[in-house]
């Protein structure tokens, strides 16, 4: 048993270290995702925060569908926090949302309530 573990840890070692950059940033962002995350994205117009959504596990950055290149928005599902007090309040759910890069001043970080 003991030589497998070896022998596994090994491998991945290996593995990883033939990885890119950002090949071995895709794969940690895989692990986050899978073990979940408690994020929230604050929504800026000037200093005044207009919108709050928690409970995101993953922002991501929109894809081509020809080519290699980024869009120009990044997208997730969260909850809208219409009170913006970083609970899940009665009457608020889950939406899907996006936000462009150039034009949207907002802020995602991990909630600092979660424990």
């Amino acid at each position: 048993m003991k030589k497998l573990i070896i022998l596994v840890t090994i491998a991945l070692a290996l593995m990883f270290s033939g990885c890119t950059q950002e090949t071995q940033n895709k794969i940690g962002r895989s692990i986050q995702n899978w073990t979940g995350t408690d994020g929230v994205l604050d929504i800026y117009m000037g200093e005044k925060l207009v919108k709050r959504f928690i409970k995101i596990d993953k922002l991501s950055t929109a894809e081509a569908t020809q080519g290699k290149s980024s869009r120009t928005y990044r997208y997730g599902y969260g909850v809208l926090d219409a009170n913006q007090n970083l609970k899940v309040d009665p009457g608020e759910k889950k939406l899907y949302f996006e936000i462009s890069d150039y034009s949207t001043s907002y802020i995602f970080y991990d909630n600092p309530g979660h424990e």
